[in-house]
């Protein structure tokens, strides 16, 4: 009785095994896929792919930050303001500001003046728009992005003499105190931060009176239909809410007074759009030059399947079961690669670009999780469904000549 017992146990062991793995499962795991040039293929879509949606990503993000940097995602201005006089200042003491500060998506409001001015060292001279901010600097002190130091030969400590053309030419002589690395460097666009209380002096303003209000909005408010929104609700909060003694401001958003840089930005999207969509299709076309050679060479044990009940529809399922192993596989490779790439180029930039032409002087990458998840998803599942076609192949199989044939 014991010897039956040990007997049959592996028996029924067999058995409850055999019942709960499905028949596909278990053919394909005898299958192998031995393309590796499909392999290969698919590794590096899916790399290319990736490093295309960070890329996209870290443009966002540091073009964003950036713009938000220079005059805020929301600038609430008067409706006569100017860069080149003293006139259009609003205060920066409204009743109405815990409303905009308590608004969805609202990170902070600052106070700025504003004052274009020249600046100048020895012969050399360049235009530049002064920023006053609430800082702990010293009074005449300033920071001078790089851009700006290069072309004009300064460095820490130098003196940095200004002039300011309004109702009558002012000079103040400011001490650089640090030279900072500015995304909007350009020739064009170079912003020369300085304490707020020596712009309101310069502007003969007391400690209330500001260029404008800079409302900066958190990174969940970063599209452009975002900002919109955010604008037009502030506004509707400055419009509604303001008393007798308020300012009734002009609220303006970023992606309308950096209108060029947003559409840089779509105009980028637009181009891994395409990337995306070029480099599914190129890993499809791989798939389905591979998947054919591996039924080419398994004819054979199609028509052996047929023979024993298989229908067709099972019998793609295990070719199937066997390509989106190998596409895991290389999706696992190139997001991997793309990864430690990423990783590498976050931490050292060591792809530079020109930053008159990409406003920007190296390679950013941010890894937007959900945006890769939803890549890797969506290009699985539009190779998948690309491999359906080689599959139409196993139909056109006849069992009896393919087993007569072996």
């Amino acid at each position: 009785q014991l010897i039956c017992e040990y007997r049959y146990k592996p028996q029924r062991h067999t058995a409850e095994h055999l019942s709960i793995m499905p028949a596909e499962s278990f053919i394909a795991r005898k299958l192998r896929f031995k393309e590796k040039l499909s392999a290969g293929a698919i590794a590096i879509s899916f790399f290319i792919m990736i490093v295309a949606v960070a890329i996209s990503a870290g443009f966002r993000q540091e073009i964003r930050a950036g713009v938000s940097a220079v005059s805020g995602d929301v600038l609430l201005s008067s409706a006569g303001f100017s860069y080149y006089g003293e006139d259009g200042s609003i205060s920066k003491e409204q009743s109405y500001l815990p409303e905009i500060q308590a608004y969805p998506g609202v990170a902070g409001i600052q106070p700025a003046v504003y004052r274009a001015g020249i600046v100048r060292n020895g012969q050399d001279i360049a235009g530049v728009v002064f920023k006053g901010v609430e800082s702990s600097d010293s009074t005449l002190h300033a920071r001078v992005p790089e851009h700006l130091a290069g072309q004009l030969g300064l460095k820490e400590g130098d003196k940095m003499l200004s002039y300011f053309i309004g109702n009558k030419v002012k000079m103040r002589n400011f001490v650089v105190e640090e030279i900072y690395d500015s995304l909007l460097d350009t020739d064009d666009a170079q912003i020369v931060y300085v304490p707020i209380s020596d712009m309101q002096r310069l502007n003969d303003w007391d400690e209330s009176q500001v260029s404008a209000l800079e409302v900066t909005l958190d990174r969940h408010h970063t599209s452009r239909e975002a900002i919109r929104e955010a604008t037009a609700g502030i506004g509707s909060i400055c419009a509604l809410s303001a008393t007798e003694n308020d300012d009734m401001p002009v609220a303006q958003a970023s992606t309308d007074r950096f209108s060029t840089l947003f559409d840089w930005l779509d105009l980028i999207d637009f181009n891994v759009t395409a990337i995306l969509i070029l480099m599914t299709i190129v890993a499809g076309f791989n798939m389905i030059s591979g998947l054919l050679i591996l039924l080419f060479q398994n004819i054979s044990t199609i028509g052996t399947l047929k023979a024993l009940g298989m229908t067709d529809k099972n019998i793609a399922s295990v070719f199937l079961r066997v390509s989106s192993s190998l596409v895991l596989k290389g999706m696992a490779i190139g997001n991997g690669l793309a990864l430690a790439f990423c990783a590498v180029q976050g931490s050292t930039h060591f792809l530079k670009l020109n930053p008159d032409n990409y406003f920007i002087s190296f390679v950013p990458v941010s890894l937007n999780v959900p945006m890769i998840i939803l890549a890797d998803a969506v290009a699985y599942e539009a190779i998948m469904l690309l491999l359906l076609i080689p599959t139409m192949f196993i139909s056109k199989v006849d069992p009896a000549q393919t087993v007569r044939a072996q």
